[in-house]
């Protein structure tokens, strides 16, 4: 049996911006780029046709949005912007810390997050009680191109941890997103009815 882990409300709770675009705004206004006046309607927008459950990256959403409305940001400054708007305090999830641990003697331990910030994932867990080194192998929404609950992502969990998807646990909040493993063939164990604390016991490990 291989274990993932959602990330965010799963693990970690996060603060994320009130207003994301806003949050945004303000980032590029650092950087020298004009903000559109009508920057929240662009920013809510949609400007790059992507395939049903594909992920798409924020910085180039945010460089399309700007594009829509004439700005050319100069550089790589969308992405900087999107990164340092979304720099979040980090709170461990009481239980996350042992859940991994007692996944990890199972077996392969994956962490599997929706994620359109870059680095957002990584930054999260240097500012977390866990660390990459917990992990098997993580797999981002940003990285693979996918979001859950599309199949894809969770087939490219199974393929990083060298297993059958149908021999993937996957642990969530979401049922709308992390649930899409059941559709792909695994298991999901929403922490709403089964808390980090009794993931051992609902999933018979010993040890």
């Amino acid at each position: 049996m291989a274990v993932s882990f959602d990330l965010f409300g799963t693990l970690v709770d996060v603060d994320r911006p009130a207003d994301p675009a806003e949050a945004v705004a303000e980032a590029l206004r650092d950087r020298d780029v004009a903000v559109p006046e009508d920057w929240t309607a662009a920013y809510r927008e949609v400007h790059i046709d992507a395939p049903a459950g594909a992920e798409v990256p924020l910085p180039a959403h945010v460089s399309a949005a700007l594009q829509s409305r004439g700005v050319d940001a100069p550089g790589n400054a969308p992405r900087r912007a999107v990164v340092s708007a979304f720099d979040p305090e980090v709170r461990t999830r009481e239980g996350a810390v042992a859940a991994v641990e007692a996944a990890s003697e199972q077996g392969p331990v994956a962490l599997c997050s929706n994620c359109a910030v870059p680095e957002l994932v990584g930054r999260t867990l240097v500012r977390s009680d866990l660390g990459r080194g917990d992990f098997d192998t993580i797999v981002t929404s940003v990285a693979c191109g996918w979001r859950k609950p599309d199949r894809h992502i969770f087939e490219t969990v199974a393929r990083q941890l060298d297993c059958d998807v149908e021999a993937l646990v996957h642990v969530g909040d979401d049922p709308e997103t992390d649930g899409g493993i059941t559709d792909a063939g695994g298991r999901f164990v929403d922490i709403a009815e089964t808390p980090l604390a009794s993931l051992p016991a609902e999933l018979g490990w010993s040890g």
